[in-house]
């Protein structure tokens, strides 16, 4: 049976939404996108629930030489994930690894005056947060993401995702996360291919859509 692609992320996000239906009007709850994909997914899922909606940015790890291969994740306010059987496998040193993540830190910390300018802290205390992402590939971003909430001191942390295979789906329910995924195949050979217009979301388009839910 063929499972028909979402539109567009904001597609994904309404179908998203009517899945978390039962968190509509809940006190302290917040809605944080990973930028920049996550955000479209997030607006819809924050508009139909009537919640608050917030970025929270990660940074992937990237290998020295091999920047797409994950070696784990960074996130704001201190979530660090770590791939340590690749690391070991490699043969990765420490001090490569602090490197990597310090040139990472300044990158997110760049990142976060784009996209959230004088916006303070985000308040996660005893809060309900559901994080949303357009989908998960290998779970290294949204895992850092998951650490940095509860290190916040959230009540209850959900991710929502459109897709995600079942095995980030496990990892991500092992790290005490409540989990809702539209879709989980077999085997996900990228994120893209389940949507029909998976074009870049851009920073300006970032910034619009946390300036039209204030």
């Amino acid at each position: 049976m063929t499972v028909a692609r979402f539109r567009d992320r904001h597609d994904a996000g309404r179908k998203l939404a009517s899945r978390l239906a039962g968190y509509r009007d809940r006190a302290g709850l917040l809605v944080l996108g990973l930028p920049r994909g996550g955000v479209p997914v997030a607006a819809e899922v924050a508009a139909t629930l009537k919640a608050p909606l917030d970025v929270l940015v990660v940074r992937k790890l990237g290998l020295p030489g091999q920047p797409e291969l994950a070696m784990g994740a960074i996130a704001s306010g201190g979530g660090l994930v770590l791939n340590r059987e690749l690391l070991r496998r490699l043969d990765v040193s420490p001090q490569t690894v602090e490197a990597v993540a310090d040139a990472e830190r300044l990158e997110l910390g760049r990142r976060e005056r784009i996209f959230r300018g004088d916006r303070g802290a985000l308040d996660l205390a005893g809060k309900t947060v559901i994080v949303v992402d357009d989908g998960i590939a290998t779970g290294a971003t949204v895992r850092a993401a998951v650490g940095a909430v509860k290190a916040g001191g959230a009540h209850e942390v959900v991710v929502a995702v459109p897709v995600a295979p079942p095995e980030a789906v496990a990892a991500l329910e092992s790290d005490g996360a409540t989990v809702v995924c539209l879709r989980q195949p077999g085997e996900l050979q990228s994120v893209g291919q389940w949507y029909l217009d998976f074009s870049q979301t851009s920073d300006e388009e970032v910034r619009e859509l946390l300036a039209v839910a204030d």
